[in-house]
């Protein structure tokens, strides 16, 4: 069969050239003179000369050519060309030489490798016609094109594969899924090589395809996802509109059914059983039980309610929105002594129904589900549940206060025992009767102290005490009237002397402890004893206030400055009771307004007449003078610590500190004692004969030149510091110049006593006599601050004189 085939596109090859042949033929025109140019050349038009030009005009090669010889394309001659191969043919542009070679002298054209249409439809090239002698344009150039002629050798193919549709189930026939396109690499201008038709090759039971589209329908009513839930379709593509040797293609498409809700909920079982004990807390799950559902994604969601009025009343059914599962609680306390099994309805079904599908059922279903209650040992029960007694705060120890009661809910029912909970009665103020639940006073009673008490009872079975019940007990104490009223303040009022009759002075008011039902009522009198007063009134407003009011005009300070009015009280009852408190009236000077100026009470007067800022003044003025205080004390201080100071510095006991540890006396390499010694002249003063000192020459008969004195400083007279200034400044320059140490600053004092100290140095540091030259007896008679210098002097003198002898 493709043997035939190449045959015949062989011939319709041969065929075509011949058309082109005759074709250029056709169009050859003779022409006067070697070469003519193209239509319109004015030199041309202007020497007379007819038009000429080439004989051709454009070249078609046939692709997939596979030959061993070169294929003939065409062939371009000029008008000018006498055929006695003068006139040399060239071509350039694109593949001219490589895929495309001409024949110099006659102008045939070949194509050398094998061409395809699918990479390049055509190619541009341009012809020159020159004379062989002098290579001269004979012609004008030329551009001509050589078009590849398409051949069916590309079959169809599916680019965008691999194709997933997708269809709902029970959709209708003809429903459209999807389409699928093919796309054919040859020349859809050129005869049907590129026309293409689809078809089904697999699937065509459920699907068909339109061959000219590619559009995928159903070709059933009933595809069911619960059945088959995806299908295979093989589709192919034919070239040449489906004719005979046409090329195809195929694909495979996956088509997804995709879920409607059309299976109601179904439960697996007609009946479930559970059991749970009857002291199960309300809110505590049962069990579990779900509806099946064909479905899937939303059109399984569901939801379950109870069918019947036990099961709503009793207990509760929830949705897991995870599982989709029935879960069942307790909605009401269960009682095994009232009912043993529970039976109740469960329904499921469906969220979300599809209308189209109503009539294919109810999307509902239900099941029984029997609960039953397992009899456990239960604590007592209080019965009534009520929580509250009341008792009158009067009431004698023992009464009793209320009854409470409990019983076994038990088939047995057990005797049940009665307690307090003492951590709520500590103070033990209740008992309770174990038998009989009573509770009774066990203290006396006051409202006033506490009107409330909060106890807790318990209740236990008399032979298992671990089965025990607690109930909440508040007790209320009403109120007896046994505080009488009083006064609510010490109350204190002033008087004006020049006060008017029926002048108001003080408002009274008052507290009672007890609280009546009916609110209190309080009526105000003066005492008998009080009956006789002329200087003041007592009002009583009615409204639990009375006021009190002047009688007189004026009051003389001088005379009386203070007035004690009794008022009694009395509340309402039953019983009612009584109290007589005070008022206390002072007389006052008061200016022309009425308001107060003085009393005889001073810290009164002040309060009346010192202001705020007055009085923030004075403070301040006497916080001034505390610190005035201060400060002279510690300037006096200062100033006797001062002179302190001076006259210890006028004594003569001068000690020295030396804070380098060194070698001591023998070590002479720390400091370059000659340096120092150079600066002064060390006398020593022997005490003689004729004394000695700075006062010598004087008369012998004098104190001071009998006194024996110890080696002392002598100044020089011409002293010579220039030493001193000498080493400080070569010390000062070598730290500078020294940048490998941190800047040490040594301070040193050199210094000596004087030499007009009456008491000489008693260093022996740098004394030119030594020890055994000097006596130190008379360091006896400096008093008791040098006792223990002579002790020590005198021993060592001694020590030396027992050493020489």
């Amino acid at each position: 069969m493709a043997k035939g085939l190449q045959g015949f596109w062989w011939t319709m090859l041969l065929l075509l050239c011949a058309i082109q042949e005759l074709g250029a033929w056709a169009m050859h025109t003779t022409a006067e003179g070697p070469g003519l140019g193209q239509p319109g050349d004015p030199a041309l038009l202007a020497s007379g000369r007819v038009k000429r030009g080439w004989v051709w005009n454009q070249f078609f090669v046939v692709e997939e050519y596979t030959g061993t010889e070169p294929l003939y394309v065409g062939k371009i001659h000029s008008d000018s060309d006498e055929g006695d191969g003068s006139i040399k043919y060239t071509i350039s542009g694109e593949g001219a030489g490589t895929i495309f070679l001409i024949d110099e002298i006659t102008g045939d054209i070949h194509a050398t490798e094998r061409l395809d249409r699918e990479q390049k439809t055509f190619y541009t090239l341009r012809a020159q016609a020159r004379d062989r002698q002098t290579d001269q344009l004979l012609e004008p150039e030329s551009e001509f094109i050589i078009k590849v002629q398409d051949i069916n050798d590309s079959e169809p193919r599916f680019l965008e594969g691999p194709y997933i549709g997708s269809v709902a189930e029970l959709s209708p026939i003809g429903t459209s899924v999807m389409q699928v396109m093919a796309s054919d690499a040859d020349d859809p201008t050129y005869g049907s090589s590129a026309r293409v038709v689809y078809s089904v090759l697999e699937g065509e039971q459920h699907f068909t395809v339109d061959s000219k589209t590619g559009v995928i329908r159903t070709a059933v009513a009933d595809l069911d996802r619960e059945t088959q839930d995806r299908y295979e379709v093989v589709i192919r593509a034919t070239d040449m509109a489906g004719q005979l040797g046409g090329l195809s293609g195929s694909t495979t498409v996956t088509i997804v059914v995709t879920d409607v809700n059309d299976n109601p909920p179904r439960f697996p079982q007609k009946m479930y059983q559970f059991s749970i004990v009857e002291t199960a807390p309300v809110g505590t799950a049962i069990g579990r039980v779900k509806a099946e559902d064909s479905d899937v994604g939303e059109n399984t969601d569901m939801m379950y309610q109870m069918k019947d009025e036990e099961g709503v009343e009793m207990f509760k059914v929830t949705t897991d929105s995870n599982t989709q599962e029935a879960v069942i609680t307790v909605q009401k306390p269960l009682d095994y002594e009232s009912k043993k099994v529970h039976t109740v309805v469960v329904e499921a079904l469906n969220k979300f129904v599809d209308p189209r599908f109503v009539d294919l059922g109810t999307f509902r279903d239900q099941t029984i589900v029997r609960v039953s209650v397992l009899d456990i040992d239960e604590p007592p029960e209080f019965r009534p549940p009520s929580n509250l007694m009341e008792v009158q705060e009067d009431a004698h120890v023992g009464s009793v206060v209320g009854v409470v009661t409990a019983l076994d809910p038990d088939a047995a029912n057990h005797p049940v025992r009665y307690a307090i909970d003492r951590s709520t009665d500590t103070e033990r103020i209740f008992d309770i009767d174990a038998n009989t639940g009573a509770i009774v006073t066990g203290k006396v009673l006051d409202r006033e102290t506490a009107g409330w008490h909060n106890i807790t009872v318990l209740a236990m079975e008399a032979d298992n005490h671990s089965q025990v019940s607690r109930a909440s007990l508040r007790i209320r104490i009403l109120d007896v009237n046994d505080n009488p009223p009083e006064l609510a303040t010490p109350y204190e009022a002033a008087v004006c002397e020049d006060a008017k009759p029926g002048q108001l002075i003080q408002t009274i008011s008052v507290v009672d402890r007890d609280e009546p039902q009916g609110g209190h009522r309080f009526f105000f009198t003066l005492p008998p004893e009080a009956t006789n007063n002329h200087h003041f009134s007592l009002l009583d407003i009615k409204d639990n206030t009375a006021a009190v009011h002047t009688q007189r005009v004026g009051f003389n300070r001088q005379e009386q400055d203070v007035y004690l009015l009794p008022i009694l009280v009395v509340d309402s009852g039953p019983p009612a009771l009584s109290s007589t408190g005070t008022l206390t009236i002072r007389v006052c000077g008061c200016d022309s307004n009425g308001a107060i100026q003085s009393c005889n009470s001073t810290a009164y007067a002040m309060s009346a007449t010192l202001s705020p800022g007055a009085l923030i003044a004075l403070l301040v003025c006497v916080l001034i003078l505390i610190v005035l205080v201060l400060l002279i004390l510690t300037l006096k201080r200062h100033h006797k610590s001062h002179l302190t100071s001076e006259d210890d510095e006028d004594m003569r006991d001068n000690v020295i500190k030396y804070n380098d540890e060194g070698g001591g006396e023998q070590d002479t390499e720390a400091y370059d004692m000659s340096a120092l010694r150079s600066l002064y002249d060390f006398s020593e003063i022997k005490g003689g004969d004729g004394g000695g000192g700075p006062g010598e020459g004087g008369p012998s008969g004098n104190p001071a030149s009998e006194r024996h004195a110890l080696p002392q400083w002598v100044q020089s007279p011409d002293l010579d510091f220039s030493v001193f200034r000498d080493y400080i400044c070569r010390k000062v320059e070598q730290a500078d110049e020294d940048q490998s140490v941190p800047p040490y600053d040594s301070f040193q004092t050199y210094a000596f006593e004087g030499s007009d100290s009456p008491v000489p140095s008693l260093s022996s540091i740098n004394t030119w006599s030594s020890g055994s030259e000097q006596d130190f007896s008379y360091l006896g008679g400096w008093g008791p601050r040098f006792r223990q210098l002579a002790a020590l002097y005198a021993g060592r003198r001694g020590e030396e004189d027992s050493e020489e002898s």
